[in-house]
């Protein structure tokens, strides 16, 4: 179902620390093509050597290859991504246990449908930008690279942010700036983009970032690059990131088989709120406050939450820097 009744609730109370991974985390995720939480992942996925599985966020592979060691002839691992450069190195992967499609995994049920497939036994998604995504300056997520301001994920759809930045409103811009980056000074940052582009069209990485680093003041630059957050903003508002993701939440239940689970790592909080949240409301009985029912009445849930979130190690983050603000939540479909 299209459409954002998640995203219009609470939006002061979906605090984002994008910044601390990507962009403190751009840099730092460059060349690094280490899956984040890969052990944790695997373990929380409770992997059968029959099973079904969805790999909703392929990128190069890491957790799919490992996910393909552990399953046995009858196993079968669904991957999706919205990079068609994801998808032609997928399709290097030679398994009778594997199958990759170009498209996104808030479309997971349509996906399955077309190859005959209606419940699964696992569910995975690791969220936020690849390190080969980054790492490639013409796709002009980073400001650490000068590049053509493109930040599409899916590269034969969709509006460029150059395309964008030049014909939104100076309101709207705003609105976004604040609501996927939490960016403060979101106002003068859009007047700033809005006047530039009077003179000149914006597009390069460059352009951006030098606006944005004269817009906020100086005392408010800190070790974190100015731009962070709006780099953030505009990259989560182009490619749908939290509307993917509700429509996932809104169709997993029915994909999931009894026993499944629903495994997901963010890097963000604006996408782990609404995972907690997810998994907070369907594990626990709707039945109104201070009822009284005995327990075996309870009326049973969609969901268990299975432990807590996990984080990565101190040893983790020391290999791998990109990995400090991960954060993996485990839910597990009730059997009915």
């Amino acid at each position: 179902m299209r459409g954002r009744p998640i995203l219009r609730q609470g939006w002061k109370t979906l605090r984002s620390d994008d910044n601390k991974n990507e962009e403190n985390g751009f840099d730092d995720r460059i060349n690094s093509h280490t899956p984040v939480l890969l052990d944790e992942a695997i373990e929380a996925l409770n992997i059968k050597p029959d099973g079904i599985y969805v790999d909703g966020t392929y990128g190069r592979g890491g957790h799919a290859k490992e996910v393909l060691k552990l399953l046995g002839v009858g196993g079968l691992l669904v991957a999706i991504d919205k990079d068609p450069q994801a998808v032609v190195e997928g399709k290097k992967l030679e398994s009778d246990n594997f199958k990759i499609f170009h498209g996104t995994f808030g479309d997971v049920k349509t996906i399955l449908k077309r190859i005959g497939v209606c419940h699964v036994d696992g569910v995975l998604l690791d969220l936020g930008v690849s390190s080969p995504q980054l790492d490639t300056a013409a796709r002009g997520f980073s400001f650490s690279h000068d590049g053509p301001l493109d930040m599409r994920m899916d590269t034969n759809s969709g509006s460029t942010a150059e395309d964008w930045l030049n014909c939104v409103t100076q309101t709207e811009l705003a609105r976004i700036l604040k609501v996927y980056g939490e960016e403060r000074f979101a106002l003068r940052i859009a007047k700033s983009i809005v006047t530039a582009r009077t003179i000149q069209r914006i597009s390069t990485t460059r352009q951006l970032r030098q606006l944005v680093e004269k817009a906020i003041p100086k005392k408010f630059h800190s070790i974190k690059n100015p731009a962070t957050k709006t780099f953030q903003a505009i990259r989560i508002h182009l490619n749908r990131e939290l509307e993917d993701l509700e429509e996932l939440l809104g169709q997993v239940a029915s994909i999931l088989l009894g026993g499944a689970r629903l495994v997901i790592i963010s890097f963000h909080s604006l996408e782990d709120r609404m995972v907690k949240r997810f998994i907070v409301k369907e594990s626990r009985p709707n039945v109104p406050d201070r009822l009284a029912i005995r327990q075996i009445d309870l009326p049973k849930t969609l969901f268990k939450s299975i432990g807590k979130a996990i984080r990565p190690s101190p040893a983790e983050i020391q290999r791998n820097p990109r990995s400090r603000s991960a954060m993996l939540r485990v839910a597990e479909r009730c059997i009915s």
